[in-house]
Parts: C-alpha cells; sequence; structure tokens
C-alpha cells in the first residue's frame, strides 16, 4: 500500500518516512521558546528494505531533506528521551492520543520511559493544540494547496473537455488488424461514472500527485442527489430503446449510436499534494449535445448564485453561520421565482408564503441539506473538533433561520485571516428527502416535479481568507456558458 503520513506527524515534521518518530522539545523562558529542539528519528535501512522496497533515506540524506535539530535512527531515542529527563526532570510529554484507530501507536519501549522516571505523560493537550494551529495556513501551505486545487482543476476540465470530444465525434474506437486491440487513451469514451473517474484521477497522477484527498464521488443522472455518492459504478442513462436495440449482442458502445437522456454529471473530487488537499465539485451536462436542459440550467444558474453571492460577504470576522444563511435565502427566493416554492401572490396564496415565513420554516433544507463549506488542509475537514468545537461561545441566541440550517454545517466559526474553506453550495432532489415535505404548503408540487429529474447541483471552489476578502484557489471556471461550450466540444 502506498504511505500516507499521519497529519498531525507531517505539520510537525514534514517527513513522509513510515514509523519515524519525532521528540520535540519546548521550555518557556529558555531559547527553546523560540527555536524549540527537534530530533527526528527515522529506521535504519535493512536488506530486506532493499530487496522489497524503496528503504528510508540515509541520516545524511534525511538531514538535507528535513529541518530538525537532530536525525538519528530509531534506536537511538531512548537514550535521547533519557538526556531529555536529565535536563528537564520536571518535562511533561503529550503525546496524541492513545489506543485509538486514528492514530498510530506509540511503542511501549519508548513511551514507558518517562513513565518508569516519574515523568507526567498525557494525551490530553497536543491534538486539541494541533487541531487549533491548523485552522490557519501559513504561505508555504496555501502554495501546497494552491498547487493540489491547480492539479486538480486540470482533472476536473479533461473530463468535460473528453465529454465534448464525444459530442462532436471527435473519439473513435481504434482496430487493429482484424482482431480488437486496447483502447488508448486518445481513444476513450466515457460513458459511465467509473470511466470520469479513471480519467481524473489518471489526470492528477500524470502530473505527480500520489494519493486523491478522498474517494471520488463521480455520479450522474438523479444519483447526484445523493450527498456522498461513492460507487461510481453505474453507466449514464441512456435511450430511448429503438425496436431493434434488442438484437445488439451489448456492442451498442463507442463506435454504435448510443443516445443520452440529458442528465447532469457531478464530480466532487480534489488530489492531494504533499499531503495537503484540494476539494472541488463541477456539474456538468451529459446528453442533449452537452448543454444542460432548462430545468437543470435553471438550478445551476440558482447553484451558481449561491456560490456567487456567498463570495461577495467574505472577510475576516464573519461568522460562517451567516453565510449557511445567506445560502438558505438565495435558494428560498429562487425556488419562489422559479415557481417552486410558492409566494404571497401565488392563487390561494398568503403571507404565509412569504420569503421570511418559508426561511423560518426550514422547509428548504429538504433541498440544501448540508453545510456551505468547510475548513481544508492537510485533511479535507481541517478539523472539525476545532472548526466545530463541542464548547462554542462564538454561538449565541436563537439560530437565525432554522436550527436544521446548521446541523450538519461543519464550520461554526468567524472567519480568521488565512483560514482556508471551501464554499459548496447545492440543490438537490432526493425523493428521501423529498418524502418529508410532499405535503408542505410552501411547496408548488406539480412545479417540482418538473424539477426532480435534475436530481443534484452543486459547485464548489477552494479560498483562502485574506484581510481584504478572499482569493480563490480553484483554477477550472464554472459558469455556465463556459461549462457548455466545453461540454460540447465548442470551446
Amino acid at each position: 500500500m502506498v504511505f500516507r503520513q499521519e497529519s498531525n506527524f507531517y505539520y510537525l515534521s514534514g517527513c513522509s518516512i513510515p514509523s519515524a518518530y519525532l521528540l520535540l522539545t519546548f521550555q518557556d523562558g529558555t531559547s527553546l521558546a523560540n527555536n524549540p529542539s527537534l530530533q527526528l528519528f527515522i529506521p535504519k535501512t535493512e536488506l530486506a528494505d532493499l530487496m522489497w522496497s524503496v528503504p528510508p533515506p540515509s541520516i545524511q540524506e534525511a538531514q538535507t531533506l528535513y529541518e530538525a535539530t537532530l536525525v538519528a535512527h530509531t534506536e537511538a531515542l531512548p537514550e535521547a528521551i533519557h538526556q531529555l529527563l536529565k535536563a528537564f526532570p520536571e518535562a511533561i510529554f503529550h503525546t496524541l492520543p492513545k489506543g485509538s484507530p486514528l492514530f498510530p501507536d506509540l511503542a511501549e519501549q519508548y513511551s514507558g520511559i518517562p513513565l518508569s522516571r516519574n515523568a507526567r505523560v498525557t494525551d490530553e493537550f497536543l491534538l486539541a493544540a494541533l487541531h487549533h494551529a491548523r485552522l490557519t495556513k501559513d504561505a508555504a501551505e496555501v502554495a501546497l494547496i494552491k498547487k493540489a486545487n491547480e492539479i486538480s482543476s486540470r482533472a476536473h476540465e479533461v473530463v468535460m473537455r473528453v465529454l465534448g470530444q464525444g459530442v462532436r465525434g471527435l473519439i473513435k474506437k481504434g482496430k487493429g488488424a482484424g482482431t480488437e486491440r486496447p483502447l488508448l487513451p486518445g481513444e476513450w469514451l466515457i460513458e459511465k461514472e467509473a470511466e470520469a473517474e479513471a480519467l481524473f484521477v489518471a489526470s492528477c497522477r500524470r502530473e505527480g500527485s500520489v494519493h486523491q484527498a478522498y474517494l471520488p464521488i463521480v455520479a450522474a443522472s438523479t444519483r447526484a442527489s445523493t450527498l456522498h455518492y461513492c460507487c461510481n459504478d453505474k453507466e449514464f442513462a441512456w435511450g430511448p430503446v429503438k425496436p431493434h436495440d434488442h438484437k445488439n449482442d451489448n456492442h451498442l458502445a463507442h463506435d454504435q449510436d448510443k443516445e443520452f437522456v440529458p442528465q447532469v454529471l457531478l464530480i466532487d473530487a480534489g488530489c492531494e499534494w504533499d499531503c495537503y488537499a484540494a476539494d472541488i465539485t463541477r456539474t456538468m451536462p451529459v446528453g442533449n449535445g452537452g448543454k444542460f436542459t432548462p430545468e437543470a440550467r435553471a438550478i445551476y444558474e440558482l447553484v451558481l448564485e449561491m456560490q456567487k453571492l456567498s463570495f461577495e460577504t467574505l472577510e475576516p470576522g464573519l461568522h460562517w453561520d451567516a453565510i449557511q444563511l445567506l445560502c438558505h435565502r438565495t435558494l428560498v427566493k429562487g425556488f419562489q421565482r422559479l415557481g417552486i416554492f410558492k409566494s404571497p401572490e401565488s392563487p390561494g396564496s398568503g403571507s404565509w408564503n412569504s420569503e421570511e415565513a418559508i426561511l423560518a420554516s426550514g422547509v428548504s433544507t429538504a433541498f440544501f441539506p448540508h453545510g456551505v463549506g468547510h475548513s481544508l488542509g492537510m485533511d479535507v475537514h481541517d478539523v472539525p473538533s476545532a472548526s466545530k468545537p463541542e464548547n462554542n461561545n462564538t454561538i449565541s441566541g436563537i439560530p437565525l433561520g432554522h436550527p436544521d440550517f446548521y446541523t450538519y454545517l461543519r464550520l461554526r466559526l468567524p472567519l480568521r485571516e488565512g483560514m482556508v474553506v471551501t464554499v459548496e453550495p447545492g440543490i438537490y432532489f432526493s425523493p428521501h428527502l423529498l418524502a418529508a415535505i410532499r405535503d408542505s404548503k410552501h411547496v408548488d408540487h406539480e412545479v417540482l416535479k418538473k424539477y426532480e429529474s435534475v436530481g443534484g447541483v452543486r459547485i464548489e471552489d477552494v479560498v483562502l481568507i485574506t484581510k481584504e476578502g478572499y482569493v480563490n484557489l480553484t483554477t477550472v471556471r464554472s459558469d455556465v456558458d463556459w461549462v457548455e461550450g466545453v461540454c460540447s466540444g465548442n470551446l
């Protein structure tokens, strides 16, 4: 398995070597307050390492790779702990949580040394301190997140452009001399969710990214209404079935005429670069010549409006709850324009269908059930214990709008300069969620039926909060004309 370093260890060390140990020493009132000692211990190369896999670097190589006070082999760690205890007999040893599957085990041969000297060993404080520190990023971290977003943005565009080439008939199935041969990358069509995922991941891997930041979500048709759809194993919806299609012997693919039902393809995917994540969602049209249907376009434009208004509001000091409320308010106004939600002027209606009344009812959560975004960094949700603290004095009084707006919000703090967050509004037509509002007096159910086949639309970008507002780190475009132009093969 490809190794991925534990995020907190990497945050402190920058070291991606498996089975490495880190001994940091900080002492207030000494030179260690400004320049803590950082001792890195790495495994010694064994013959089996050389035979089976890539060995860890030598001590000399590691000294050039990592900014450590000392680099030594792991066998030197016990003596280093003994020396530290001699210099600081009252030292407290802070570790990551013990006995948790989320963190590596700390071998007893090392953790037992402080205990044998009656030193205090605790796992109560280190993780919380790290998570708090990770909420804001320095320039080096932002550069890594930016790189991950640039690679991921190009991968999203690759998928769109291959879809567009398919629409234009520019991709032909290659054949050998009398026998079928494997298709080359330039001959790949995208007719299944898995094929879109494969192209996305391949594009990231070609640019040097080792890991995806999370399992890609590639959902076509009404499956786009499942927020964390992860199967990616279905074909695109196609039809109608013609009189003689049953005789095609399952060969209706690639150079045959397959008509896709107009649908959306939602791809929520992002790679990692040097342990820092991207998280991007694009929703694109499939079928209909690479154009959205009128209903899908209307929903897409409304989601884009939700995101645009969110962008315009971002600044340090603004509470993230305000962005969540803004998105729900924008959805309610948009649905009233489309006729999905009634307004006071609707036939047989009244003030109970005003914007404020609908907002207060919470009915919009059936269409936008998740949070508008989250903190992002080394982990794609970076990190909920700090971004949504259990004891949160930044939230007071009665929630604005409806309490359900905030149930799944992973960030519930005022924004700070240096935070990196996603802005990812969405609108979904999930039959499971819609079941709860089938008798709602706020909904025109006949109009709603016209939109349910859209499935879902989400648009997600990664932004850095700056002193003046924000900088968008995601480079792939999302405006309707560009997306349709690329997906239809006209750009």
